[in-house]
This record gives C-alpha cells, structure tokens and sequence, in this order.
C-alpha cells in the first residue's frame, strides 16, 4: 500500500476506528498524491517570480482562452471559466454550501459535519461515496421504491446485494419496516450501507417529522447494537416539499444522524441540479457527517484527502464554470426568492395533480401512493401490465410515462402545465379501460 494512503489509515484509524472498518479495500487504498497539483499549488503560494507547473496556457497573466468562446462568459473572469477547479472545488463555493446547509437544516446547528466536496452532479457523488464504502457482496438496504440507477451503480459496478423493504404502510413511510430490515440484516452482517432517497425518486415522498425521528432512532439503535453503518442521504430534490394531505419533514435526515454514534457515518449527497433548476451544470456535493464530533475534524480532513485521490483517478475536477456560476448564485441577494417562485409552480402542479389523480372517477383505474414533494408522484394500475399500459399511451396518444414496475408509473408532475393535468389523467384512464376491454 502506497505510505500515504498507509498515513490516512492511520489517522482514520486514531481519528474513528469504527469508520476505517467501514472502508472499501479501494477505499482505504486511496490517497491524494504529492505530484503535479500538491507541487503547482506551492508554486501558486511560493512562485512569485516564474510558475511553470501547471498544464494550461497563458497569456496576459491569466489563462489563454479563445474570444468565440469568451465572449458568452463577459460577467466571469477568465480565471473562473477556463483554469482548473482544485480537486475538491472551489474553497469559497464549499464554504457557502457549508454555511447553505446549516441555514436549511436547523439539526445541523452546532453540530460537526465535513467541507463539502464538489460533485460532478450527485450521481458522481454517489460513485464516490460506493468507491470509498462499498465493496462486492456488501449490503445495501433501501426502501424497494427507489430510483433504477441505484442498482446500476451499486449492484452492477460495486457488486453490493440490494436488500430492500416495502416502502409504504398504510399511507405513510414504513419506519417499522426500515427498523425490523436492520435488525434482520445487522444479525447477519457487521457492516451495513443505508440508502434513503427523500424527496423520493419515483413515489415524490417526504415521511412526516414523527417518521423523521422514527427513522433516525432506528438507525441510532442497530448503531448501538454495533452494526457499522454508512448512512447515505440523497437529497436529489431538497427543499420541494409541498405538504400535500399531512405536513412533512423540512430538513434532511442528515441533520438527525449526524454525531449521534460512533458506529454511524452520515454521507450526504445534493446539488444545484434540482435545487437551483441548474440540470445541465452537474453540480453537486458530496458532505460528511461523522459519528464522533470530538474527533470530526481529523476524520474529515483524511476522508477529504482520499475523496480527493478518487477525484484525481476518475475525473481530475468538476467544471469550473459550473462552480463559479452557483458560487455566484450562493452570493446573490436574490436567490431565496428566486428559489420560491419556482418551487411556488411547482407546489401549484403538485396540488393540482393531487386533486385530479385522486378524483372518484379514477378510483377504478388506479391507487394513487402518497406523495407531497419533489418531481415525481406513481400510481398502482388496477388490472392492466404498466409496460403494455406505458406502450399503447406511446403508440395510440403519444403521452410518455415511465413504468417502474409490472404495477406502477410514475408521472412528472414537474414538467406538466397546469392545463395539461387533467388532460393527462382522463388520457390515462381512457387507455386503461381500452386495454381492459381487449
């Protein structure tokens, strides 16, 4: 093993034994090397004569770039556009994530948590958090409505097994479900890795703050068991929450599981992807919530550096100009309410496809599961296959749905008109009678 990844043990080691048992073997092989970008960034510090360590051109004191190019980025320096990002992202943009995630999440308040890491999107963050964690015949536990790239990612890349438990019972979050799957899979195994996706891909589920609390005292308690336990938070669609039928939870379990026990590491996943309505820019963070607060800082400091290397090894850095662009949009006074009129069109859509979806004139088409957040919402078909239901919408109406199982589709609320809601469920109903009646 290469001596500095030797040294990050150790000090993962000192800092959290409970987290070095939970690395990969990729994990705890992984380290930041002292090459080109430790050397270039002492040149950055030291080098006021001459700077020759860098791969990039420049010209005029800062980065050679082509004015076609330029001349659509004319509010941004070019150092902020055309030069690398460090590895871990732009200090000033981790920072204000930081400061974004206490402000949003009142749990946070005093509690110890790690920089953020900037992603390449949250799909990028969660590959990170598998290559650090997960390992070929590992454990993952999730509810069994989740988002079908979890198992592309974790069950054909890393090899883990999905274990999954009904998601509903009732019409509420199954927190008793969650707890007794821990108990059943912690009896087995010494280490656990738990995937919990709220706003929910595809039910658009947000549990109560009572099933909140359920939930984390379940994963608080196999903690204190002694099952290990990596607990990750994708917080895809944060702060969509509509509170359609009950209110729901506002903040992040992340919040609830951070410092609550040695044996449980809190690893968070966000982004400007939906939460600044910014798809394209793929711009994410990766946050770390240790177990131990009196030794977080050291913790964090060595699980930066490895995030760091497997940076390095997959994609050198996230986009520059994707960073500077949210980092700038971190600082704007306007963004909060910029924020709110989008989210006040969204819930509009929501509220909309929440009457309509659940009118008595469908009731023997479809159950409508609970939703009350983010994108999506699903229904249960009542007698026809969703694939063959999903195909005839396509051939015969032209309307597009995903079928997420031989039961379920899921609809996207979040790209309907107000005016399209109905329009589309009376299409849906429509098509369902017909297949019946072949």
């Amino acid at each position: 093993m290469n001596p500095l990844a030797q040294a990050l043990n150790e000090e993962i080691e000192r800092a959290a034994p409970e987290v070095h048992s939970m690395l990969s073997p990729y994990g705890r092989r992984l380290y930041f090397p002292r090459g080109i970008l430790s050397q270039s960034a002492e040149a950055v510090e030291k080098g006021y004569r001459v700077n020759a360590t860098i791969g990039i051109a420049t010209e005029g004191g800062g980065p050679m770039h082509l004015p076609s190019i330029r001349r659509h980025l004319v509010d941004l320096d070019p150092g902020d556009v055309f030069s690398y990002a460090p590895p871990a992202g732009r200090p000033a943009l981790r920072e204000l994530w930081r400061e974004k995630l206490r402000e949003e999440n009142p749990s946070l308040q005093g509690v110890q948590i790690g920089l953020p890491v900037v992603t390449s999107a949250i799909t990028h963050g969660l590959t990170l958090a598998g290559e650090l964690f997960v390992d070929e015949g590992d454990a993952l536990l999730l509810p069994d409505k989740f988002w079908g790239n979890y198992r592309l990612l974790y069950e054909v890349r890393f090899g883990a097994e999905l274990v999954t438990f009904p998601f509903f019972a009732g019409d509420a979050f199954n927190s008793a479900g969650l707890a007794e799957t821990l108990r059943r899979e912690g009896e087995k195994r010494e280490k656990l890795v738990v995937l919990l996706n709220f706003p929910n891909n595809p039910t658009g589920y947000v549990p109560t703050p009572d099933a909140g609390d359920a939930i984390a005292a379940s994963l608080v308690e196999q903690a204190e068991r002694g099952t290990r336990l990596v607990v990750l938070c994708d917080d895809a669609y944060f702060g969509l929450f509509y509170h359609l039928g009950r209110p729901s939870m506002t903040e992040s379990l992340f919040g609830l599981l951070a410092n609550r026990h040695p044996n449980l590491l809190a690893v968070k996943l966000d982004g400007a992807t939906k939460e600044m309505f910014a798809w394209g820019l793929r711009c994410g963070f990766l946050t770390v919530g240790p177990g131990r607060a009196d030794t977080a800082d050291a913790l964090c400091a060595a699980l930066d550096a490895k995030l760091r290397g497997a940076i390095r090894a997959g994609i050198s850095n996230v986009s520059q100009l994707s960073q500077s662009l949210v980092e700038q949009a971190l600082s704007s006074s306007s963004l909060s309410a910029e924020r709110k009129q989008k989210r006040e069109v969204l819930q509009a859509r929501a509220e909309k496809v929440y009457e309509v979806a659940n009118a008595p004139r469908f009731a023997e088409s479809w159950d409508v599961y609970p939703f009350n957040s983010g994108y999506f919402m699903c229904v249960r078909l009542d007698g026809v296959d969703a694939e063959h239901l999903r195909l005839h919408l396509l051939d015969q109406y032209g309307v597009g749905l995903i079928a997420t199982s031989a039961t379920d589709l899921r609809i996207a609320f979040s790209c309907l008109e107000l005016e399209e809601v109905e329009p589309l469920f009376e299409t849906l109903h429509k098509a369902i009678q017909e297949l019946r009646e072949d």
